[in-house]
């Protein structure tokens, strides 16, 4: 079985808003939508997001504005 070489970091919603300037509030809209991905829940009160599906965001939405 191949593993993975590539370490994916989680990120918290003021690091996501640092990659991707939107208010928290659309944030949140946007995720309910299912315009921007799916958390991964750690706890209760802990949500978290992969950084390679932030990437992928924002690759798209650049890649959609040209």
């Amino acid at each position: 079985m191949q593993k993975n070489s590539r370490n994916t970091s989680l990120l918290r919603v003021p690091q996501v808003l640092e990659r991707f300037p939107v208010s928290k509030s659309k944030w949140w809209a946007g995720v309910k939508e299912g315009i921007y991905p799916q958390p991964i829940r750690l706890g209760s009160r802990c949500t978290m997001w992969r950084s390679d599906d932030i990437d992928q965001l924002i690759d798209r939405i650049s890649r959609d504005s040209q």
